[in-house]
């Protein structure tokens, strides 16, 4: 039974992998086709967004299963790491019940409003029930694969029986009657999440969770509610970027650009003061362009310039550090995914965030460069001659043209940021499948992003219903009254926000900062005369410094993990370098605060 169990999962692993790897090949082909005939034959595809939104939409759904462990479960592992074996043993069952239960409130959800949904897709001509079936196939699937988890990885009966017990209890609570109804049900939604993710269980299924347990306490969200929340979350071509940077990125590690940019950046600083920091700073700087996702820009950090670091006579600890602090810069300076989620929740215009964020981007590096000058040692590298520098150049001029096609292209309007993400993964897949070893690197890179996908994906879809309840609730509306309580001063809205992002940073990833917290915060900050745009940008900053403290701290723990020192000893060695980030970002959020004084 344990055997049959662990080959059906694994069975079921890699059909899902393989699955997500081929819609995101033919999204690619769909969106970049498009774009082709649009630019060079001056014509479209009727159906191409709608296509493309059914496509991502069964993509992210279709990979529930892959995003209910490891790191893409985006697990909170304070207080259950602390717990004996004993309570370990306790807070996983509870982790486990959490994930059952989302999986069937997800799956019975979505299988009544398929079931019950009429009409038919103007432009795509099949019925719109549709749009739901990956929701019912993904649950049910995400359903019999922790259970095949459960039984195949040594757990005794009894304790699998608390799972599908605790599981199915929780899953039933969206068909009860309103027993205690109380004034705020989402602070309920929030705090039932808060619980589960406390107990270890990934923070998606904790959101479902939270609304299902919310539902007798007055949320008018029942579980078919839920579902269509989630889905129409989706619902935005906009978020076809977020797939294509991924992949861009991804494969642009692959076919050995990033590698270019490395040479480069040792080639320009190599020799100054703080040696290859400066290098490891600089290199992030310039794979911000194409990359748009830290938590990758951390990993190749650690894999290939921590050792340059250490090699340099950078202490291992600083140099963990140094790769985290500098991966910060990804998710601010364009094509950013951390401003693509904010355009989709908040309606922000991209190409203004994005030339915001490299403003903002450029201030945070040059606060890091001084931090990384004053605090390092003379270097012993000689300096590079102008031909090898010139080389270089040369050989990292595609990775340079590429991104300022792409951040050129959305900030004049020329392109939409899916159009531009699409050319971009065209380009990098040309780069990868030129490379040596191409072929194999490319459908890893497939592999990859298509999971990633689903797991920022179901980041997006399960946080819109929980932003619906907050707004039902009126809780935006009583954030704004509180803030008249400053009498309309920006410079006290601005210092509370940024308390506030601040101190959600820590537990939070990015991700769910933007998603839960923008739609909260951005009216209310508004309403005193500070630019959208300004605060959005210093928002998406404050949330990925809390990417380096705990107790969280995402970039900090890959960067440890992958150069296998202590997360404590990074958190310690990182700590100069973020306080460089909070005064850069204070005085950036000053600014903003002061234009907008009458």
């Amino acid at each position: 039974m344990t055997r049959m169990a662990a080959r059906l999962t694994i069975a079921i692993d890699r059909l899902l992998a393989g699955l997500l790897a081929a819609i995101l090949a033919v999204l690619l082909v769909l969106v970049f086709g498009a774009t082709l005939a649009r630019y060079v034959f001056s014509t479209g595809f009727v159906a191409t967004e709608d296509l493309g939104i059914l496509l991502h939409t069964a993509l992210v759904f279709l990979g529930l299963p892959l995003c209910a462990g490891g790191p893409l479960a985006m697990r909170i592992d304070v207080a259950t790491r602390r717990l004996g074996p004993k309570g370990r043993a306790v807070a996983d069952i509870i982790s486990d019940a959490v994930t059952l239960a989302a999986a069937l409130v997800l799956t019975v959800g979505a299988g009544k409003v398929a079931t019950l949904i009429g009409g038919t897709s103007p432009t795509l001509g099949i019925p719109e029930s549709w749009r739901f079936w990956p929701v019912v196939i993904g649950g049910a699937l995400a359903a019999v694969h922790l259970v095949l988890g459960s039984l195949s990885g040594g757990r005794s009966r009894l304790s699998t029986l608390a799972v599908l017990l605790g599981g199915v209890a929780l899953a039933v609570l969206p068909h009860l009657p309103v027993w205690l109804p109380v004034d705020l049900p989402s602070l309920v939604a929030c705090a039932a999440a808060c619980l589960a993710l406390a107990a270890g269980a990934p923070f998606v299924h904790s959101l479902i969770v939270g609304l299902a347990v919310a539902v007798p306490f007055g949320a008018r969200l029942p579980e078919a509610a839920i579902v269509q929340q989630t889905v129409s979350g989706m619902g935005k071509f906009l978020l076809l970027a977020i797939p294509f940077f991924l992949l861009a990125g991804i494969l642009m590690n692959a076919g050995g650009l990033a590698h270019r940019l490395v040479r480069l950046a040792s080639a320009l600083v190599g020799h100054r003061r703080g040696g290859m920091a400066q290098a490891t700073l600089v290199t992030n700087l310039m794979f911000s362009g194409v990359s748009g996702s830290s938590i990758a820009d951390a990993a190749f950090g650690a894999k290939v310039l921590a050792p340059a670091l250490v090699a340099d006579g950078v202490k291992p600890e600083k140099a963990a550090a140094i790769v985290a602090a500098t991966a910060v810069l990804p998710n601010i300076v364009p094509p950013s995914i951390a401003f693509l989620l904010l355009a989709s929740a908040t309606n922000l215009s991209v190409g203004a965030l994005f030339e915001g964020g490299l403003v903002a981007g450029l201030i945070l590096a040059a606060a890091m460069a001084a931090m990384l000058h004053f605090s390092a040692g003379t270097s012993s590298r000689p300096a590079t001659g102008r031909r090898e520098r010139v080389s270089a150049f040369v050989a990292a001029a595609p990775v340079f043209g590429l991104a300022l096609v792409v951040f050129l292209g959305i900030r004049l309007g020329i392109a939409t940021p899916t159009e531009a993400a699409a050319v971009a993964s065209v380009y990098a897949l040309v780069a990868a499948l030129m490379a040596p070893d191409g072929r194999p690197s490319t459908l890893a890179a497939f592999l990859q992003a298509g999971r990633e996908t689903a797991a920022i994906g179901l980041l997006v879809a399960s946080s819109a219903p929980l932003v619906f309840l907050l707004a039902i609730d009126g809780l935006p509306q009583a954030l704004a009254g509180w803030v008249t309580g400053f009498g309309g001063n920006p410079l006290a809205v601005m210092l509370a926000a940024n308390l506030i992002l601040l101190a959600v940073g820590g537990p939070l990833d990015v991700g769910p900062g933007i998603l839960l917290f923008a739609p909260l915060l951005l009216p209310s900050v508004v309403a005193t005369g500070i630019d959208p745009v300004a605060f959005g940008v210093i928002l998406t900053v404050n949330l990925m410094i809390g990417g380096l403290t705990p107790p969280v701290g995402v970039l900090v723990f890959v960067a440890a993990g992958i150069t296998g020192l202590s997360a404590s000893a990074v958190f310690r060695a990182v700590l100069p370098l973020t306080l460089v980030l909070i005064a850069a970002t204070s005085l950036m959020a000053l600014a903003a605060a002061l234009w907008a004084l009458p």
